[in-house]
């Protein structure tokens, strides 16, 4: 096994971070709790998770500052020291949004979250300690911990890449669910009684069904943020929340309504046929 895949274990196990951790993570869903800004931070608008997009400005600035550090000369300077400061002022959303994104993950994800955010923090505090060696005449000691800082900064790359492609945090989890095409029978019509969720087996792939009067949606029972049961949700106002999240989709289309979800949920169409509900995925979805 790799040595560095190896010292991430070691660092998912260990439970004394969850003592800063969860109140860490309970003070932050308190201040990004309004929809608007749950919404903008979770990618919600965009269509998909906002903070790796962001991440490629503060690293790809202070990458080129480093370079300018390394192999520029005295007529690079400006430029490095802007690319500096430009690193430093999109780091603040970016932070904003990872953050969002990491208060939702529980266990070992939420604990490798921790040193990767705080892996962070400590690269964007040596940068701003190096602009202002910069600013004060300093350049030697401006461009020391620029280098720290971006020696730091790979170490928090490197638990973020974990968390995406090895944890799969924020990852899409419909992408690969895919009910038939053709329309299969799933259940009797007197089984799905009025104003309640009842999960379905589709070939293979479960799906969430709800009677609205003489209408039936039907989505995909799986949550699309972090895999929660929609069938243990709560239906209000023709949308239906996940209890694990809060992520909120219309029954109807799918559509979100409330973030932390980026991609809409899977809709599925049901007929009623002969007594029994028949269901297919939607041609759209």
């Amino acid at each position: 096994m790799n040595v560095l895949h190896q010292v991430v274990e070691k660092l998912e196990d260990l439970e004394i971070l969850d003592k800063v951790a969860e109140p860490y993570a309970a003070i932050v869903h308190r201040v990004y709790k309004p929809r608007f800004l749950r919404n903008v931070l979770s990618g919600t608008y965009l269509g998909h998770p906002l903070h790796p997009l962001l991440t490629d400005l503060p690293i790809g600035a202070w990458s080129m500052a480093t370079l300018l550090d390394t192999l520029g000369g005295e007529a690079s300077e400006p430029a490095a020291d802007l690319l500096v400061l430009a690193g430093i002022t999109t780091a603040i959303p970016t932070a904003a949004s990872g953050s969002n994104d990491w208060s939702d993950t529980q266990g070992k994800e939420r604990r490798v979250g921790l040193v990767h955010a705080l892996s962070n923090s400590t690269a964007v505090s040596l940068y701003v300690a190096s602009l202002i060696a910069r600013k004060k005449g300093n350049r030697q000691a401006g461009k020391v911990l620029g280098l720290a800082g971006f020696g730091v900064l790979t170490i928090g790359g490197y638990l973020g890449g974990h968390l995406s492609y090895s944890k799969g945090v924020n990852v899409n989890r419909t992408a690969w669910r895919e009910g038939p095409s053709e329309w299969q029978a799933v259940l009797a019509e007197a089984e799905l009684s009025e104003g309640n969720l009842r999960k379905v087996d589709l070939d293979g792939v479960s799906v969430v069904l709800y009677r609205d009067g003489r209408q039936i949606h039907a989505l995909d029972s799986v949550c699309s943020h972090m895999g929660g049961p929609l069938e243990e949700g709560t239906v209000s106002d023709g949308c239906v929340t996940c209890p694990w999240h809060g992520s909120t989709f219309r029954l109807s289309d799918g559509g979100i309504v409330r973030g932390p979800a980026s991609n809409p949920q899977p809709v599925y169409e049901a007929r009623v046929t002969d007594g029994g509900i028949e269901v297919r995925r939607s041609p759209d979805s």
